[in-house]
């Protein structure tokens, strides 16, 4: 599902419809099987099954009942677009099919003789229903679902106008305020803003008398959304209400892609440049307890002008002598283990590679 993306006309996305959740994610199955960038028939049917259902977050043990009370009340539901000349509104469907899961040896029973066979394709035909066929779907098939005509162009053949993301990202949602105000945020993904008035907002969720205080409003709607699309989306949102006076008129949304947590790489992993794992360069070095041995002095003595340097405090401001001859004069203290630490570099050209 992880590459399944759904796409739809803007006009869809500030719409003002009222789904439930299980609703909701009917539609997503549907659009998830339309053909990005070409038209459709309005005929065209669409299936509805348990597998997709599942991985949209339903409840396993009752998916198929699910499937099928949702595509019962979305027969009934309507969506409403605000055009120039007024509100328009159209169903979402135009047709459901629920399959019968013992719909075969029905039709065994009714159409038992060959002969009867031109019958039962013609009663198949009359009602569009070739593609019901018992042969012709999985049996994890629920539903066949067709949309209304007026919803078609708002879904398919869309160059322009339109809004699209993944499935996955909206996979856990469990709120249906989650998923509008998404798809909101997903209109205007290249700019990660939205500013939005509460009217225009309450009109596309269809709240325009429920939660009338805003606090009400903001703690069942705005909160309930944002927190989950922070909790289970690819992207962190914040809000802001605006003020107008002494009432609030606009919600804010700011928005940006989650920063994905750093690689934390086991610390017994060998380095390819030094050799050694992040537990042996943090273990205290041997040095520290013995002093540098003749083969280590002689190792920082190959970088000695950056190691006198490095270690320049312990150089008397009256000292004329060469980098060489200094060095010569720390030896001692290089070997002593009492000493050695308190000089500089050490460690990091005992590990530089010649």
């Amino acid at each position: 599902m992880s590459n399944d993306l759904v796409v739809m006309h803007n006009d869809i996305v500030t719409s003002a419809y009222n789904l439930s959740v299980n609703e909701q994610r009917l539609i997503y199955c549907a659009l998830k099987q339309i053909p990005k960038g070409e038209p459709i028939d309005h005929k065209s049917p669409f299936f509805i099954s348990r597998e997709g259902f599942i991985e949209l977050g339903a409840n396993p043990d009752n998916v198929a009942r699910d499937i099928r009370q949702a595509t019962k009340e979305l027969m009934k539901k309507t969506i409403y677009i605000k055009t120039n000349t007024g509100i328009f509104e159209f169903h979402w469907l135009s047709e459901v099919l629920r399959y019968d899961k013992n719909a075969e040896q029905k039709l065994r029973d009714k159409y038992p003789n060959p002969k009867d066979h031109k019958e039962y394709m013609n009663s198949l035909r009359l009602y569009n229903l070739l593609d019901a066929l018992p042969s012709n779907r999985s049996d994890d098939v629920v539903a066949r679902v067709v949309f209304h005509e007026k919803v078609v162009p708002l879904l398919s053949d869309l160059k322009a106008s339109f809004t699209q993301f993944l499935l996955n990202d909206v996979a856990e949602f469990n709120s249906i305020y989650s998923y509008r105000i998404y798809q909101l945020m997903m209109r205007y993904r290249s700019t990660g803003y939205v500013k939005i008035s509460l009217d225009d907002l309450r009109f596309m969720l269809m709240l325009m008398d429920k939660y009338p205080l805003t606090a009400d409003f903001k703690k069942r709607v705005i909160d309930t959304a944002t927190d989950e699309i922070n909790e289970k989306s690819p992207f962190d949102v914040k809000y802001e209400l605006v003020k107008k006076g002494r009432k609030y008129t606009h919600l804010e949304l700011k928005f940006k892609t989650k920063e994905k947590p750093k690689e934390i790489r086991d610390p017994n992993t060998i380095d390819w440049i030094n050799g050694k794992t992040d537990n042996e360069r943090t273990e205290t070095p041997s040095w520290h307890k013995k002093g540098l041995s003749d083969g280590q002095i002689k190792k920082i003595a190959c970088n000695v002008r950056e190691f006198v340097d490095a270690n320049s405090s312990k150089v008397s401001s009256n000292e004329r002598r060469g980098y060489q001859a200094v060095f010569e004069d720390w030896k001692p203290l290089l070997k002593d283990p009492k000493t050695v630490c308190t000089f500089n570099m050490v460690q990091e050209l005992l590990e530089r590679t010649l």
